[in-house]
């Protein structure tokens, strides 16, 4: 019994430094540039930008194959940080800040087709053949490839609802309009 478990121990050790000296030596080294664009895109990976992933659209916003208004789920902050990244020029006008959007099913209208669930790039569509299908609001991304792909019209992106968890308090104004003159903050407190 000690002779196999020697052995194991033995062949586990020499395969493990083995796997480790080849990973060294045969390691692909990334783009720098890629990693960090990946970091900066939201990470759903949900296809609105008609890349594989957010891996693929970084690597054709490096490449220069994409706009940095490529990603929609972003908006305009996202596509800001990506031009002052990569250094190009920007073009907001068509570029829209929506809201955040989940996808709703009606259920008087699903007919339980299963072409949503087979599109969902999430798994947020929880339902089987001929049955009313339903969406996982936390797994929801809003990315709107069921919405492309039901027959019968069943599934409309909504804005998330406003409830205390998603709850965002708005961003005050810089400067506050007092009759005819617009005073900033350090201007009104100055005195103080």
């Amino acid at each position: 019994m000690f002779t196999a478990i020697f052995s194991l121990t033995i062949l586990g050790a020499t395969l493990g430094l083995a796997l480790g000296i080849a990973g060294r030596f045969l390691a692909v080294e990334a783009n720098a540039n890629v990693a960090e664009l990946e970091a900066l895109l939201p990470g759903t990976n949900c296809g609105q930008c008609g890349f594989p992933g957010c891996s693929g659209a970084a690597a054709a916003l490096v490449g220069g194959a994409a706009p940095a208004t490529c990603c929609p789920v972003g908006g305009k902050a996202l596509a800001v940080a990506i031009a002052e990244k990569l250094g190009v020029r920007l073009d907001l006008s068509g570029v829209a800040d929506e809201a955040p959007k989940l996808a709703l099913v009606a259920e008087d209208l699903c007919i339980g087709c299963c072409r949503c669930i087979k599109t969902c790039p999430t798994d947020a569509i929880l339902g089987a053949p001929k049955q009313i299908h339903n969406v996982l609001k936390e797994a929801c991304t809003g990315c709107a490839a069921c919405v492309a792909h039901c027959p019968t019209e069943a599934i409309l992106l909504h804005p998330v609802p406003v409830t205390l968890p998603h709850w965002v308090m708005p961003k005050p104004s810089s400067a506050v309009s007092v009759g005819n003159c617009v005073t900033s903050f350090a201007e009104r407190t100055a005195w103080v």
